[in-house]
């Protein structure tokens, strides 16, 4: 479905390089360049955050369709910014929650859509990994929350969006605390420790638009981390996907009388791309990439566009706000609520 013909970087040198090595007839260090050259219909942007605003903006002003990696902006003005351009250019975009092409998550979601649990009642989940990306000395920058990347804005974002997709609902409204709890990192190599103020810790409740009650706990740890585990229970059954360290999630469920939950298989039907693409988190990517290129060649968008990525940063906001004030917020919508669509690609 998709053919890489140009590739960008900083670099003419390693423009090039990449361009021999995966065969792509293009080569820029010049995003303009790249952007408005016709054999270009999408671009991806997969940078550094704080180039986000510039790529994605030069590639919308250019009528390209785009695809972009969360977080959208380093703020949410920014990624506001990037969404209006794109309604008013008419072009498609998609942001790279990843999860959402996870078969696990989209046999989870088909489930709780077919009534599994019933209604969902209340929903629980932790997310803990090992290690700062700060500590790598190439990343040091990110130790700065004022560059937008932390542990709350990447894997709360992504932990945050996967949950509210399996449940195909939304947090209408979040209390919160956020916390820097490791404040400063010596990176392999350095001489002086670096100071950290991105925080590395969100504990969050709230509410979903259905009434159902979220808790979900999200950090960094320094060693050993446990991995992921989301516990959904609803008036009918229970559903619990979780995953040790670095596994991958699996899904386990049980309903009515049950003594426990017991493994659930994963259907074919939610995998999207060719046999051949590898395991984990490509996997994923390429199942989101399959499904915006299906939409590009029908000519309608998908449900996690840069709308959707506004939302997400409008989310974030409120956690930090209920964490700033003590107090319960509202999470703002933008620019509208919209009818979530269920399901894959197809």
């Amino acid at each position: 479905m998709f053919q890489v013909t140009a590739v960008c970087t900083t670099r003419q040198e390693t423009a090039q390089e990449t361009a021999h090595r995966f065969n792509i007839p293009l080569a820029f260090s010049n995003v303009e360049e790249l952007v408005r050259h016709p054999d270009v219909d999408m671009v991806d942007v997969c940078v550094r955050l704080l180039a986000h605003h510039e790529i994605v903006m030069a590639a919308l002003r250019a009528g390209k369709h785009v695809f972009c990696e969360w977080p959208l902006g380093v703020t949410t003005a920014e990624a506001e910014d990037m969404a209006k351009e794109a309604d008013a250019r008419g072009v498609l975009t998609m942001i790279g929650f990843q999860r959402r092409g996870s078969p696990t998550f989209n046999q989870l979601r088909a489930l709780i859509a077919d009534g599994y649990v019933g209604r969902v009642l209340s929903s629980s989940l932790t997310s803990f990994g090992a290690g700062y990306i700060w500590c790598q000395p190439s990343l040091t920058w990110a130790a700065d929350k004022r560059k937008g990347v932390s542990t709350v804005s990447i894997a709360g974002g992504h932990n945050l969006d996967a949950l509210c997709y399996a449940l195909g609902d939304e947090l209408r409204e979040v209390a919160g605390t956020v916390s820097t709890q490791v404040k400063s990192s010596l990176p392999p190599g350095a001489t002086e420790p670096v100071e950290i103020t991105a925080p590395d810790n969100a504990l969050i409740s709230g509410t979903l638009a259905g009434g159902g009650q979220v808790s979900a706990h999200i950090a960094s740890v320094p060693h050993l981390g446990a991995g992921y585990r989301l516990e959904i229970y609803g008036t009918e059954g229970t559903l619990v996907a979780s995953a040790v360290g670095a596994q991958e999630i699996t899904v386990a469920g049980g309903r009515g009388g049950d003594k426990a939950v017991q493994p659930i298989a994963v259907s074919s039907a939610h995998t999207w791309v060719p046999a051949g693409v590898p395991e984990g988190p490509p996997f994923n990517v390429g199942q989101i990439f399959q499904q915006f290129g299906e939409a590009i060649l029908a000519g309608r968008k998908v449900e996690a566009d840069f709308t959707l990525a506004v939302r997400r940063h409008r989310l974030l906001d409120a956690i930090q706000a209920a964490s700033d004030t003590g107090k319960r917020q509202a999470v703002a919508d933008w620019p509208a609520a919209r009818a979530s669509t269920r399901g894959g690609p197809r």
